[in-house]
């Protein structure tokens, strides 16, 4: 699976309307802080035909293990963040298959 960056976002979104890159970032950065500041006080944020963030919380445990040591520890109980798509991304993701991911070509280059 490929990944797309913040500034990649930035620049698609500079292509499209032609606004200064700085005014962009910073828009993008303040939608960030924004969603984070909501999550941190436990509202979800809804973008219709996108999805859901948000906040739920996991269950501590006495035995816990450490993946990388195999220690064996107690974790307490610790928020998480959730996403669930919308129906209209569920939909347009739905048919893609392994071999359709774009820009593979570009990776075995």
């Amino acid at each position: 699976m490929t990944k797309i960056t913040k500034a990649e976002i930035v620049d698609a979104i500079y292509e499209r309307i032609s606004v200064d890159r700085k005014v962009i970032r910073e828009i993008v950065d303040l939608f960030i802080e924004e969603a984070k500041s909501a999550l941190v006080s436990h509202k979800a944020i809804e973008l219709r035909g996108f999805g859901t963030f948000e906040i739920k919380i996991r269950k501590g445990r006495e035995k816990a293990r450490n993946p990388k040591t195999g220690e064996i520890l107690s974790v307490g109980s610790h928020g998480i963040v959730s996403f669930r798509s919308g129906k209209e991304l569920r939909q347009e993701v739905w048919d893609l298959k392994q071999e359709e991911k774009p820009n593979e070509s570009e990776e075995s280059s």
